[in-house]
Order: structure tokens, then sequence, then C-alpha cells
């Protein structure tokens, strides 16, 4: 093929791989040529054991990113231990449900910062090296919710709409600059943040009748896109949000 999908010699960052989207992506990356550093709050194990099998080099990072404190240490890290940063998945974040009328302001700003701020800061400070080389992918991963409203998550649909905005709004700066920024929008996605939809009968099978596909996505799903964005076979994909849901959005 002359479209390549191949990852070699790159470096890619991927915050939150404990489990789930992140690890499946960290994998793929990996598994497509890169090098792969994890930024997260706990021990991602089973990540490490997995990328391990890729015979690619790693770096494992304790990171809480619920501020923008330790952004300016994790990339200095990732530096001094690798070189560059090529590619940036922004995949850590957090969510708080409550009723309307009872969301608590402690809650609003936890995903908040979590989930925007912290994901805007942390691709400024990566995208300086790669507007310096000419080159570089930011993906971001969105949500349904950057479309829809959703129940009982204000903050997390505030919070995901404002990655789809900043996320286009990167990509009409750092596009002429080489880099490419795009955001992943999964679906309904089996993974350990599901669990309590999965086990509802009566909410999965609503789900399941919406999904054209019929089936709940698996973190392999995302993966695969992720791959695609971060490749050269997408130098010239920027500004969107690309919906991996099984068809939930046409419908």
């Amino acid at each position: 093929m002359t479209i390549s999908f191949d990852l070699a010699g790159k470096v890619a960052l991927v915050t939150g791989a404990n489990t789930g989207i992140g690890q499946a992506i960290a994998v793929a990356l990996a598994e497509a040529g890169a090098d792969v550093a994890l930024a997260g709050r706990s021990e991602p194990a089973e990540t490490l054991a997995r990328l391990a099998a890729t015979g690619r080099r790693t770096l494992d990072l304790r990171v809480d990113l619920s501020s923008t404190a330790p952004i300016e240490g994790l990339v200095e890290q990732v530096l001094a231990a690798f070189g560059r940063i090529d590619v940036l998945v922004n995949n850590a974040g957090i969510i708080r449900r409550a009723d309307l009328l009872d969301f608590s302001e402690a809650d609003w700003d936890a995903v908040l910062d979590t989930n925007l701020k912290v994901l805007f800061f942390l691709s400024q400070a990566v995208a300086r090296g790669m507007v310096a080389r000419g080159s570089g992918k930011i993906v971001n991963i969105a949500s349904l919710l950057s479309f829809q409203g959703g129940i009982r998550v204000p903050s997390y649909a505030a919070a995901k709409s404002g990655v789809a905005g900043v996320t286009r709004a990167m990509a009409n700066e750092l596009a002429a600059k080489g880099v490419q920024v795009n955001a992943i929008a999964p679906g309904y996605i089996a993974t350990n943040n599901t669990a309590a939809l999965q086990s509802d009968e009566t909410r999965s099978r609503q789900i399941l009748e919406r999904i054209p596909a019929g089936r709940w996505g698996r973190p392999e799903d995302i993966a695969g896109t992720a791959v695609f964005l971060a490749s050269p076979a997408a130098d010239y994909v920027t500004g969107q949000i690309l919906a991996v849901d099984g068809g939930w959005m046409a419908r």
C-alpha cells in the first residue's frame, strides 16, 4: 500500500491507559510500531504486560491529571526518556452523575478540570514540540455527548462538547504547522465505565435497540481508529469528531 499506517520510530503519549479504551489504544499504537508512554493515577499492570509483548519501548508515569499542575513535569519526563512526542492521545477522563437540580459545583469543576482544562493545556504543552518539528498528531477522546445532552451528566456533556470545540480550534491553528488534531467520539463501549449500564437488563436492551450494528462496541473498535488518526494515512484529516458508535448517531 502507498498509504502508511506504520508508526515505527514514533513516540506516543497516552493518558488514562489502565483499562478499556485507553489500554486498547496504547497496545494498538505499539503494535503499529510506536514506543508508548503511559500517564495515569494507578499502575497499568495489564497494559504494561500487553505492551511488553509488542517489543516496543514503554514508559509508565504516575500522574494525577485532575489539575494542570503536573503537566510540565510529565512532558519533561517523556522527552527525557524518548526525546520527542509524535502522538498525544488525551483519553483520561471522569464522570459524575446526579439530577440537574442537585448537581454540585464540586462535581462540575472536577469533570471540567480533568476532561477539558487538562486536555487543552497538555495538548498545548506537547504541541510546542510538534510545531517546532513541523509534524504531530493529537487525538482527543470525545463522546456521543459531544453531540447530545445526555441525562444526569451535565458537566460531562459540557466537557465533551468542549472537547469537540477545542479540537476544532486547535486544528485551525495547528494545521498549517504540520500538526493534525482530531477527536474520536466512542459510542456505547463495553468497559468498566459502562458496567452498570450493561448489567441493567432494561437499559442495555434499550441501548442495543438503538444501535444499528446490534452490539456494544469493544475497546478495539476505538483503537483502530486511533491508529488511523495517528498515522500518515490521516495527514489530511484534521478538525474532525469521528463517531465510532455502530451507527448510533445515524439512527
